[in-house]
C-alpha cells in the first residue's frame, strides 16, 4: 500500500516537473475529441449538400481556440472572412417599392436598417431581414437623390441627403412618425456624394461637380464652403476646377478626408490645417494619389473612393480599373505631372508617413509607388461607387456595367466571385458593419440582400472578359447641358492633340460630339417605346 501511494506520488510529481505541455496536450486531447463527436452528426447529416473541407479547416482554428492559443475574437473573424461564405453568396430578397433606380444603399450602425434613396425623390428606411418598410418619406429634393445616410448615435432620427438638384438637405424623424426635412446648402450642380465623420452625430461634408467641397455642422444648421477643388497647375487654362464625385473619411483618423473627381488625382486633406476664421486658403492638398501609369492621362477620372480600418485607399477609376493604395504611396503635396516617382515627407505630420520610404532605400522605387489592381469589371456608364466586404476589410466588391457584382480578394487582387445582379448596371454595394452581408442596387428599381445562403459553392462564369463596350469619354452625354459641357471641354483635347501634330482633331471631336448626342438620344427614344420601366436618361448619373 506504501509503495502504490509513493508510486502515485512520483508521477505526480513527474507531471508536474513536466511542466504546461502535459497539461496543455491533455486539454487539447479532449477538446478535439469533444467537438470532434458534436461535429461528426453535422458533417454526415450534410455530406449530401456541401463538401465536409470547409468544417475541416475550421477544426485547427477551433481547437487552437479551445486551448487557448486563438483569442475568440479572432476566431470568429476568421471565420466570418471566410471565403466558403462568399462563394455562397445568394439572393435573400429583393426590396421593391421605389419607382426609380436606387442611386444609394447604406446600413444604420447597429445594421438593422437600411436606408435607400432614389430618382422617386423618397427615401425608405427598410427592416431588411423581413423586407418590411419601416418608413417612407419625400426627400424635399426636386430631383434624383444620390446619397442618404442615418446619422449616427441619432436614435436612426437623423438622415442626411444630397441629390442632383445640387442640395444638401436634413430629414429628422419626429415621435409621432413624422418627417421635418430642411434645406442646408446648395452646390451649383449635381452633389454626388456625402461622407459623415465616424462616431459623430453632428459633423458631415459633401462634394459636388462645381468642385465645392462643404462642411456642416448640424448643431448650427449652417454649411462651411471650405474650398472649390483645382486641378494642377499646368491645366489651369483650360479645366477650372474638378468637378467631384466622391469624397471618403479616414476613420482611424477623421481630421483626415479625400476627394476625387474629373481629372486623374486622389486629393488628401487635412481639416485640422483650415482656419475658420477664414484667414487662411485651404485649397491645397497634404498628398496626391495616382497609380504612375494614369499620370498625365486626361481620359480618365475617379468615380468611387473607400478607406479601409487599416488607412487603405480604394480607388475605382472610370473606364479602367480599380487601385488599392498604402500610407507611403502618396505623391506629396506637389506632384510632378512628369515625375510620378515623387515622393514628399509633408505628409508625416499627418500620419501617413513617407519617412519609413526613404529609411528603406534598398527597396526598388517602383515597387514602394505600385498600387494593387483590381481588374475584371467595367465602369464606364455610370458614377459607381467600391466598398470593401468583411469584418477586417478582407475583401474588394464593385458593380459593372454588365450588370454583375465583382467580389476580390484585397490581399493579391484575386478575382473569387462574379455575381449575376443587374439586368442593366449595379452602381451601389454596401456591406453589413457586422456581418457577411452585402446591399446592391442600380438601375432596376429594386435592392437586393445577398447573404451566404447557397448550399453550393459559387464558381467564375466563363465569360468575365465579355465586358460590354466603353462609349468612350462621350459616355456621359444624355442631355444638352451636357453637350454644352462636352463643347466647352473640346479646347483642353485640343492642346493635346495639336501637340502631336494633329490640327483636325478638335472638328473631328466635334462632329462625333454632335453624332453621338444625336444617337444617344434617337436610343433613348426607342428604348422608352420598347420598354416601359427604361432608364431613363438622369439615370446614368446615378
Amino acid at each position: 500500500m506504501a509503495r502504490q501511494e509513493r508510486n502515485y506520488a512520483i508521477g505526480k510529481v513527474g507531471i508536474k516537473r513536466k511542466g504546461w505541455q502535459w497539461q496543455w496536450q491533455w486539454q487539447w486531447a479532449v477538446a478535439v475529441v469533444c467537438h470532434v463527436k458534436r461535429l461528426v452528426p453535422y458533417v454526415w447529416m450534410r455530406m449530401d449538400k456541401r463538401p465536409i473541407t470547409a468544417v475541416y479547416k475550421a477544426l485547427p482554428d477551433l481547437c487552437n481556440r479551445e486551448i487557448g492559443q486563438l483569442p475568440s475574437r479572432n476566431f470568429a473573424l476568421r471565420l466570418a472572412a471566410s471565403e466558403d461564405l462568399v462563394l455562397r453568396l445568394d439572393v435573400l430578397r429583393k426590396l421593391q417599392k421605389h419607382r426609380g433606380c436606387v442611386n444609394t444603399v447604406s446600413f444604420n450602425a447597429d445594421g438593422d436598417i437600411l436606408l435607400s434613396g432614389s430618382d422617386d425623390q423618397r427615401v425608405i428606411l427598410w427592416d431588411w431581414e423581413t423586407g418590411r418598410i419601416k418608413l417612407s418619406f419625400h426627400s424635399g429634393h426636386a430631383n434624383n437623390v444620390f446619397q442618404a445616410k442615418i446619422m449616427p448615435h441619432s436614435d436612426d432620427r437623423r438622415i442626411v441627403t444630397c441629390a442632383a438638384d445640387g442640395q444638401v438637405r436634413h430629414a429628422q424623424i419626429l415621435e409621432n412618425g413624422g418627417v421635418e426635412t430642411k434645406f442646408l446648402a446648395k452646390h451649383q450642380g449635381r452633389a454626388h456624394k456625402l461622407a459623415i465623420e465616424p462616431g459623430s452625430p453632428h459633423i458631415f461634408y459633401t462634394c459636388g461637380e462645381d468642385g465645392l467641397v462643404q462642411h456642416f455642422d448640424l448643431r448650427t444648421g449652417a454649411a462651411t464652403e471650405l474650398f472649390t477643388c483645382q486641378p494642377i497647375k499646368d491645366r489651369w487654362n483650360y479645366m477650372p476646377v474638378i468637378q467631384l464625385n466622391a469624397i471618403a473619411i479616414d476613420p482611424r483618423n477623421p481630421n483626415l478626408f479625400a476627394v476625387a473627381g474629373s481629372d486623374e488625382y486622389t486629393r488628401l486633406y487635412d481639416i485640422r490645417k483650415y482656419k475658420w476664421d477664414g484667414s487662411t486658403d485651404f485649397g491645397q492638398p497634404t498628398d496626391f494619389f495616382c497609380p504612375p501609369q494614369l499620370i498625365g492621362d486626361e481620359r480618365v477620372g475617379i468615380t468611387g473612393l473607400a478607406f479601409s480600418e487599416q488607412r487603405e485607399l480604394l480607388v475605382s477609376y472610370n473606364d479602367e480599373c480599380i487601385y488599392l493604395f498604402t500610407q507611403d504611396m502618396g505623391l506629396g503635396p506637389n506632384p510632378d505631372p512628369g515625375s510620378p516617382k515623387s515622393m514628399n515627407s509633408d505628409a508625416s505630420e499627418i500620419g501617413f508617413s513617407h519617412g519609413s520610404v526613404s529609411s528603406q532605400s534598398n527597396m526598388d522605387a517602383d515597387e514602394k509607388i505600385t498600387p494593387q489592381v483590381f481588374k475584371g469589371h467595367r465602369n464606364c456608364e455610370t458614377v459607381k461607387g467600391v466598398n470593401f466586404f468583411g469584418p477586417k476589410c478582407d475583401y474588394v466588391v464593385s458593380g459593372s456595367d454588365c450588370g454583375r457584382i465583382f467580389i476580390w480578394k484585397k490581399k493579391g487582387g484575386q478575382l473569387i466571385r462574379v455575381m449575376e445582379a443587374d439586368k442593366h448596371v449595379v452602381n451601389c454595394i454596401e456591406s453589413h458593419p457586422h456581418t457577411m452581408v452585402l446591399a446592391s442596387s442600380g438601375i432596376e428599381h429594386d435592392i437586393k440582400i445577398w447573404t451566404p445562403k447557397a448550399l453550393e459553392k459559387a464558381t467564375l462564369p466563363k465569360n468575365i472578359e465579355q465586358k460590354p463596350k466603353a462609349r468612350g469619354w462621350m459616355y456621359r452625354i444624355a442631355s444638352p447641358e451636357d453637350l454644352m459641357l462636352q463643347l466647352f471641354s473640346l479646347p483642353r483635347r485640343s492642346v493635346r492633340t495639336e501637340s502631336n501634330g494633329e490640327n483636325s482633331a478638335t472638328d473631328r471631336d466635334l462632329l462625333q460630339l454632335i453624332l453621338t448626342f444625336n444617337a444617344n438620344s434617337d436610343s433613348s427614344n426607342e428604348d422608352e417605346d420598347d420598354e416601359g420601366d427604361a432608364a431613363s436618361q438622369d439615370d446614368y448619373f446615378s
